[in-house]
């Protein structure tokens, strides 16, 4: 039997999980850390808490296991993208990693379109500029920390830290490189022109590779740290979204899935490329050879949930707890009792502005339609079914691109919900389903280890070897019907409200 090794590096922890070849849960361990805020808006870890964690969580699920290091045939690695990991010559971190989250580079964003090109920025990289990338966080260590920069001999995102400190060598893979804005994304490879514009070296950055390939082999001194034979193979691994799309099995075309976390995430694999030229989406290289992914995302998905739990959900909330139940369920139970379109009543999801299709940060929520009828269970389902809509707008940007959707699955907290998949299928007009396995990422980069070490013939042979779904929830017609006549109506008011959003903002408190 032939084990793999999935690492899945996320915000709160690192999750490592070891899987038999037929994709089951061997050992698995998680070791959490903290996360610095030193002002408002920025967002560090320490890397070295990152590798702590990393030796931890390797040892413990090879001891729990009870097999021999040997066994394991390949590494991968997943996780967090687009963080800033700065290391002088000698491999030393010098500042505190500036993670995906932090919102300082606004000022770098307006610098790198300017110096790029806005539309130029779009054709190489298939992304307009955003605080969220890395390349706008290199830019203000080179405007805010010179003498810090100039140290800088190594630049690397936070999973490809844990490559070098586990094979000692420099390197990256397609699909989290996708997300630093350096990367000629139609090319899979570093972009000059973005480098020249920016005066950034490219000898600061690892080599690039394919994410099944073997990028480096463990090391003797991370051989004594991490519990595993030295000569294991490392192999690219993947950013996370493209990490669960090989642990669903959204390898081929006209796969898609949905993630309702707090964010929503609508994520299509596609073997042509194609980019929004208007940036409503995130194009990248995807975990497939010679593929790629189309994303688009909603700033406050299942954050609309939990917000109307938490301010209008107390009671269920204490009734769930005697019950032992997630308040959640309570929540469906009672939203189920009220019709599609919630008696005339829309929610527009922007709490946190909005990302896909309308690249918004001054829109906010919105009930529209709201009568002396409705109760608290009408908003409730309102919410769901504006969330619901809000990842249909996106659903529609990828199909105006060509990208085709015919299979959907379910993923995250709202995935978990029967009635929210229904939603789902209703909107979209296709199947949705779950997968049997919740490990997402870290099994995405196990079946990567294991096609590049040859325990699997390819990442497809992989996921189909793996990857088991539950039934699916199809579309009911005229449920699909009824949400239309919303769902028009729904897309008409942000156009409506474009304007009034940008008055409110100007008000200061």
């Amino acid at each position: 039997m032939a084990y793999l090794i999935g690492v899945d590096l996320g915000t709160s922890g690192t999750k490592t999980v070891l899987f038999a070849e037929d994709g089951t849960v061997a050992a698995s361990c998680t070791i959490e850390y903290p996360l610095y805020q030193p002002q408002n808006g920025w967002a560090e870890q320490d890397p070295l808490d990152w590798w702590n964690a990393v030796c931890g969580t390797t040892k413990a699920v090879i001891a729990k296991a009870g097999i021999s290091a040997s066994e394991i045939k390949g590494v991968g690695l997943s996780g967090q993208m687009h963080g800033l990991v700065m290391l002088d010559k000698s491999g030393n971190v010098l500042r505190k990693s500036i993670i995906w989250c932090d919102q300082r580079t606004a000022k770098e964003c307006e610098e790198i379109t300017q110096k790029v090109g806005a539309g130029n920025l779009i054709k190489i990289t298939a992304n307009p500029a955003l605080t969220g990338f890395t390349a706008s966080k290199i830019m203000w260590v080179k405007n805010n920390e010179p003498a810090l920069y100039e140290k800088c001999a190594h630049i690397l995102l936070p999973k490809d830290f844990i490559r070098y400190k586990l094979t000692g060598e420099f390197a990256t893979e397609v699909s989290d490189a996708s997300g630093m804005q350096l990367l000629d994304v139609p090319n899979r490879k570093w972009s000059d022109q973005v480098l020249d514009a920016l005066e950034i070296d490219k000898s600061l950055l690892g080599k690039v590779y394919e994410s099944p390939e073997i990028t480096g082999k463990v090391t003797k001194a991370a051989s004594d740290l991490t519990g595993l034979a030295e000569g294991t193979a490392v192999v690219g691994g993947a950013g996370d979204n493209a990490a669960a799309a090989v642990g669903t099995g959204t390898v081929f075309d006209g796969k898609a899935f949905t993630t309702i976390g707090t964010s929503g995430v609508v994520f299509a694999h596609t073997s042509k490329l194609s980019i929004d030229p208007k940036g409503r989406v995130h194009t990248f290289c995807c975990a497939v050879p010679g593929a790629w992914h189309v994303m688009g995302v909603t700033q406050g998905a299942g954050l609309s949930l939990k917000w109307f739990r938490d301010n209008f959900c107390h009671e269920e909330m204490i009734a769930a707890a005697g019950m032992k139940k997630d308040p959640y369920f309570l929540m469906d139970k009672q939203a189920e009792q009220i019709p599609i379109g919630s008696d005339r009543l829309l929610y527009l999801p922007y709490l946190m502005g909005e990302r896909t299709p309308h690249l918004d940060p001054n829109c906010r929520g919105v009930f529209f339609g709201l009568s002396a009828m409705h109760t608290r269970q009408h908003l409730l389902r309102a919410v769901m079914e504006g969330v619901t809509f809000s990842q249909r707008d996106s659903v529609e940007v990828l199909r105006e691109m060509g990208v085709s959707i015919k299979e959907m699955l379910a993923c995250g907290g709202g995935g978990s919900s029967a009635l929210w998949r229904q939603m789902l299928a209703d909107v979209y007009g296709c199947p949705v389903k779950t997968v049997v396995s919740k490990e997402g990422p870290a099994l995405g980069v196990a079946i990567l280890a294991g096609a590049g070490t040859g325990v699997y013939s390819s990442v497809q042979d992989g996921c189909a070897a793996v990857i088991k779904t539950n039934p699916p929830q199809n579309p009911i017609s005229q449920n699909s019907e009824e949400y239309e006549k919303f769902y028009n109506i729904y897309r008409a008011l942000y156009p409506a409200l474009k304007n009034n959003f940008s008055e409110l903002a100007k008000i200061q408190n």
